[in-house]
């Protein structure tokens, strides 16, 4: 599990999501509108963010999970993508966990007690 750094004003700034970007996906910067809407969620907006696909959302919504208190819960019909993601991101030390149709009861169960007990980012 990645260490949560303690934000002084708890609220962490775009430049501690370019070190997480870093840290986690290897990348030394941001792309296209990333920064400008992570900065938006980072700061507690409502935000709406329109990118094609390969514009790279999935990283809009998982930086702030990451770095910001609670857990992130994204809703999306792509239950293959979702596996991969949560995958991928629990290789990098990233608390997360999907919930879908196709886990056991016990699997789900887990999750629920996962999320329950503040155990996961997204």
């Amino acid at each position: 599990m990645l260490d949560h750094a303690p934000f002084p004003d708890n609220s962490p700034t775009l430049q501690d999501a370019r070190v997480l970007l870093e840290r986690v996906w290897g990348h030394k910067d941001f792309r296209g509108l990333q920064s400008r809407v992570i900065e938006q969620v980072l700061q507690g907006r409502n935000t709406l963010a329109v990118l094609p696909t390969g514009g790279g959302k999935s990283v809009c919504y998982q930086i702030p999970a990451i770095l910001r208190p609670g857990v992130g819960l994204v809703v999306s019909p792509l239950i293959a993508l979702m596996t991969d993601q949560v995958e991928a991101l629990k290789q990098q030390g990233v608390a997360a966990a999907r919930l879908d149709s196709g886990m056991t009861p016990d699997e789900r169960s887990a999750v629920w007690r996962a999320a329950r007990n503040g155990n996961l980012d997204l």
